[in-house]
């Protein structure tokens, strides 16, 4: 037989074009399909390609090309949803139609074109032409714009003589907008608005029509709107309908049926001083076993709100499209009604509570040997906050305190400290990461702002928490149950290379060509931790990591070093442990209120938890930064010390002494040189004078602009100077 005249059979040949085009950056031909998959059978091949266009695996563009579904087109429609701290403007593709996430595309400027450029902002729509950089990653090149920008703007209204002006909350909008007089429609001012754009002009006046006044969360108990504004933005839910309120206020006593009596067990809570719900309970105790001398067993009591809030209930729908709670410096949105949320779920001291409990038993190492789930009925024996546990660890509490230390803390530090052993073993990446605090007086105004404290405390209750955590994946796995996984992946190849060429022009190496872990950042932080630049190198590690997802797939949990984990601790307050609950209730048969049917989505509940957690995060973010920059408004041209923690082709980012907060020095403000930035070294550096500004650089600043109503707050640069020695330069 004529070798040329044979063309072998293809083994799994649609898994072959699957797999060849997921690795293509644009469509192809079907030409290029055939000599990718190393075939010669054209019409076959044709057939299967119809075959995935049918069952939606691949697409067809209009010139005859392919692509991969969930990939996009190599020409599209894009909208401007965001200016990212490099200055680039983020798109999204318009109509996505894919259950999953849609991919980041960066708009690359046309350099030919910058009249053009220019005028380019914030929800925009264009026709652009894409190509694939890495994974879920695009650059877009503008061929047309197609519209004006976003219609809609939400904003502070302050009437004028002549009308009014509405001031955007969202620093991506440029411009104040006119009102006239008959376009209030009954707005005062103070007030929270959606105006409607009519006229927007690069020169001239622009002028909106207001189309809404927000009503302002009744939880609300002073007269600054930063955390209403952010639940607007963000179109998080801060009330209960009726019928929700009601079917809370219906709901009967739990059942002690199936329920372990753990009410003689000193089981304590240890929360933060102004923490009203309490969901979990902790307890320790010496476990001497034949093989196990010095082992502990531990017992960690979570709030039992699966036997409350059940499937069906327009109560569960709302939880799940709430997703979790939002914490904001002086409010709370809770996930489950405040009846709920801070009674019948919360583990309060000295009350019967309903809970879901795991038995766990350690070796003096901290190694996991067994564990055990159990439907329970606890009574706290106290609240506690982190200040106090920690007191009690040092010697120094007081006698109300201490009648507690023998038989429920001293056990539980001892057990952490068993549990520290095999948390040091498999070495999680260790980031410490300050947090600022925004403390308020009676007023509602902010009194300060400071650096919240990182107790031993606060450690010991996350090491149970993550025990805990991982027993439960570890028994769902083992159970075969679908249930939400928390995920952290590897970080990404291209974050790692920004990251690597930035320590190395530090004088630090890290490893290439091997399989990375948390071990070898640790390294680098431990050697860094005394410089100038141990800051700028935690932030860098920080920002090179991959975000953590709930999943229902497993890869494992990077970050802490762990082949499986979940979260099954927080049920008031996240979803994602309800679902948890529910599946180890269906797992051991503890009852009502686990799963009523196997065949659940639990790839849309993933995707819908980890983007309600992404809305929180990024209102609670904006709504400390309205508090921090209206804590500044009154210190217009005072002085500060602080640090160069972020770097961007546009300006620094300065992070300031004690208090934490940053602002931005614009790079128009360096008027002494013209600066360009080395975006592989991370620096900013004058092309005539040399004058170079780095990470983690000493610098005074003046206080320029603080604006609350969009969080901004910009920074002039008085000076430089140098507080400790920088490390040493290796070769």
């Amino acid at each position: 037989m004529n070798s040329k005249e044979y063309t072998p059979l293809l083994i799994d040949p649609e898994k072959k074009i699957l797999d060849f085009l997921s690795k293509q950056k644009s469509s192809v031909t079907l030409r290029k399909i055939l000599t990718g998959i190393g075939s010669k059978d054209r019409v076959g091949i044709k057939l299967i390609i119809r075959k995935l266009e049918k069952r939606g695996n691949i697409e067809k563009s209009h010139g005859k090309k392919y692509f991969l579904s969930g990939k996009l087109a190599p020409v599209g429609i894009i909208e401007i949803i965001e200016i990212d701290e490099f200055g680039d403007l983020i798109a999204k593709p318009c109509n996505w139609k894919y259950q999953i996430p849609y991919p980041k595309i960066i708009i690359k400027f046309n350099k030919q074109r910058k009249s053009f450029n220019s005028i380019l902002k914030y929800g925009d729509t264009i026709l652009a032409r894409l190509s694939l950089v890495s994974e879920n990653t695009y650059n877009a090149s503008v061929i047309k714009k197609l519209e004006q920008s976003k219609k809609s703007v939400i904003g502070i209204y302050e009437k004028t003589p002549n009308g009014g002006l509405l001031k955007p909350t969202d620093k991506k909008f440029r411009y104040e907008y006119t009102v006239t007089s008959d376009g209030q429609n009954g707005a005062k001012s103070g007030d929270l608005v959606l105006g409607e754009i009519t006229s927007q002009k690069k020169f001239g006046k622009n002028i909106a029509l207001i189309s809404k006044i927000f009503n302002f969360n009744k939880a609300f108990k002073n007269q600054q709107p930063f955390s209403n504004i952010a639940l607007h933005e963000n179109e998080i839910p801060f009330t209960f309908n009726d019928t929700i309120l009601e079917q809370v206020n219906n709901l009967g006593n739990f059942s002690n049926k199936l329920r372990e009596d753990l009410r003689n067990i000193p089981l304590i809570t240890i929360d933060d001083h102004d923490a009203k719900d309490f969901d979990d309970a902790v307890f320790a105790e010496p476990w001497k076993h034949e093989e196990n001398s010095n082992g502990w067993h531990i017992i960690v009591a979570i709030a039992d709100v699966a036997w409350y809030v059940r499937e069906g209930m327009e109560l569960d729908q709302e939880a799940f499209d709430r997703g979790n709670s939002v914490y904001f410096p002086d409010m709370v949105v809770p996930m489950l009604p405040e009846k709920l949320s801070n009674d019948l779920c919360s583990l309060k001291p000295n009350e019967d509570r309903p809970c879901l409990a795991v038995h766990i038993w350690i070796d003096g190492n901290g190694n996991m040997i067994e564990f055990k789930f159990i439907r329970g009925l606890m009574r706290s024996f106290a609240r506690l906050n982190y200040q106090q546990v920690q007191m009690v660890i040092e010697g120094k509490a007081d006698i109300k305190i201490s009648k507690f230390s023998k038989d429920a803390i001293e056990p539980l530090f001892l057990a952490y400290k068993a549990l520290c052993k095999a948390k040091n073993d498999r070495n999680p990446l260790d980031l410490e990461l300050p947090e600022k605090r925004i403390i308020l007086n009676n007023d509602g105004k902010i009194s300060d702002v400071i650096q919240r404290p990182r107790y031993d405390s606060h450690k010991l209750i996350e090491e149970f928490m993550i025990t805990a955590n991982v027993a439960a994946a570890t028994e769902l796995e083992k159970k075969s149950k679908k249930f939400l996984y928390r995920i952290h992946a590897e970080p990404p190849a291209k974050n790692l290379e920004s990251l690597r060429s930035f320590l190395k022009s530090l004088g630090y190496t890290l490893s290439k060509g091997q399989v990375l872990a948390p071990l070898n950042f640790n390294q680098i932080l431990k050697k860094s931790k005394n410089s100038d630049v141990y800051e700028a190198i935690t932030q860098m590690i920080l920002r090179s990591q991959s975000q953590a997802v709930y999943s229902a797939e497993n890869i494992g949990h990077f970050g802490l070093s762990l082949r499986r984990y979940c979260h099954f601790t927080s049920p008031i307050r996240r979803y994602s442990d309800l679902i948890v609950h529910r599946a180890l209730i269906s797992a051991n048969s503890l009852g009502e209120g686990g799963f009523s049917k196997e065949d659940l989505d639990i790839e849309s509940i993933a995707e819908h938890t980890s983007i309600a957690e992404r809305r929180a995060s990024k209102a609670e973010r904006q709504s400390t930064d309205r508090f921090a920059a209206a804590y500044l408004s009154d210190k217009i041209g005072e002085n500060f010390q602080g640090k160069v923690n972020g770097i961007a082709k546009f300006g620094l980012f300065i992070s300031l002494d004690k208090i934490g907060i940053d602002g931005l020095i614009p790079i128009r403000s360096l008027s002494d040189d013209f600066y360009k930035f080395d975006e592989r070294r991370m620096l900013l550096k004058g092309s005539r004078k040399g004058v170079t500004f780095s990470l983690g650089m000493c610098v005074k600043v003046k206080i320029k602009e603080s604006n609350p109503i969009s969080g901004t707050l910009l920074l002039e640069l008085v000076d430089t100077y140098h507080r400790s020695k920088s490390p040493e330069r290796r070769p």
